[in-house]
């Protein structure tokens, strides 16, 4: 998804002429976003509306709310990582899957399209009316599973999914893609690469 809102956000920039630094923008955009998230809840796409609009603001562009649709709308063309359908393919021949996802049921409707596993369990911020790393999405999982034992969490997102689920005691693989370092947080059960790598870890090879 990082790719997806760079590509948009620079798409949209051009218009006006503006060039932006990417990183940065990613930066600022998930503090903005981490920032409305911690509120009361919105649905996902004005998530993403709330935070272009104030990115832009900060790098002294001003775009107008309804400007910002440019975002949301985006999500149909952002597309997984390279690996992920067959990774998730291989997985899903040996095990129930699910998402447990911080967008809305539209948004996550239209980001399937892009995966061709069927999925046994999808848990989205709103049918929870809640964010994570707001431990809700993981109780309401839980619960819909039954109480079942063998649950493991594959997530890239430490603070949002790693950290809640280490909490929980639910076992949890790290697709950690950039390298993050620790740096004195409980470690994951296993750290990947990437979808691949957690997959094999399973015996999905």
């Amino acid at each position: 998804w990082e790719k997806g809102i760079t590509d948009a956000f620079k798409k949209e920039a051009d218009r006006d002429g503006l060039t932006l630094d990417d990183k940065a923008l990613l930066q600022r955009f998930f503090e903005a976003q981490a920032q409305i998230m911690s509120g009361s809840y919105e649905r996902y796409a004005e998530v993403l509306r709330r935070a272009a609009v104030i990115v832009a603001e900060e790098i002294g562009w001003t775009i107008e709310p309804s400007r910002a649709q440019f975002l949301p709308d985006s999500v149909a063309s952002w597309q997984p990582f390279r690996e992920s359908n067959a990774a998730v393919d291989r997985i899903a021949d040996r095990y129930d899957i699910g998402i447990v996802s911080n967008v809305d049921d539209k948004l996550l409707g239209i980001s399937r399209r892009h995966l061709r596993a069927e999925l046994d369990l999808v848990v989205t911020a709103q049918q929870v009316r809640s964010y994570k790393p707001d431990e809700t999405h993981f109780r309401e999982a839980a619960r819909r599973m039954g109480g079942k034992q063998g649950w493991v969490h594959i997530a890239a997102g430490y603070d949002s999914d790693v950290a809640p689920c280490l909490k929980r005691k639910v076992p949890v693989i790290w697709v950690n893609r950039h390298g993050e370092k620790l740096e004195g947080r409980k470690a994951p059960d296993a750290t990947v690469k990437n979808l691949r790598e957690a997959a094999a870890k399973l015996g999905a090879k």
